[in-house]
């Protein structure tokens, strides 16, 4: 399948209310990666992949340096500062996530769709880097 590059108008708003809303995911998030991270070490544990936690160290290093990285990517999102880099950073923290937690627990499919249709929005902001907003 071959995509046209072609120019879509759209409305200030909208993008500038995607992006943010897209921010507060990740923000807080990161809270609960600072604040609750015996909690957040927990959920990996239980997984059905908790090797993924250990890829940077121990789970307790991993929670802890992906809240960081949603934290300040989050804000950049937020404030529209660096939206791109912002976008690829929050993409490489939410695939191990996703993969950690989601996939292959069954119960789990909202939140694996959720991560997916963030992805979505993420891969939105990486690609339309040219946006002025």
């Amino acid at each position: 399948m071959k995509f046209q590059e072609k120019t879509l108008e759209v409305s200030y708003k909208s993008v500038v209310m995607l992006r943010m809303m897209l921010s507060l995911i990740f923000i807080i998030a990161s809270i609960s990666h600072l604040f609750n991270i015996e909690k957040t070490v927990g959920r990996i544990e239980n997984s059905s992949m908790p090797f993924m936690g250990n890829l940077l160290g121990t789970p307790e290093i991993s929670v802890i340096l992906s809240g960081i990285a949603m934290l300040i990517a989050g804000v950049s999102l937020l404030v529209g500062f660096k939206t791109k880099i912002a976008s690829i950073v929050l993409i490489a923290v939410l695939i191990p996530i996703t993969l950690t937690i989601q996939v292959g627990q069954i119960t789990t499919l909202g939140p694996l769709f959720k991560n997916v249709a963030i992805l979505g929005g993420l891969l939105f902001f990486t690609i339309n880097s040219n946006l002025k907003i």
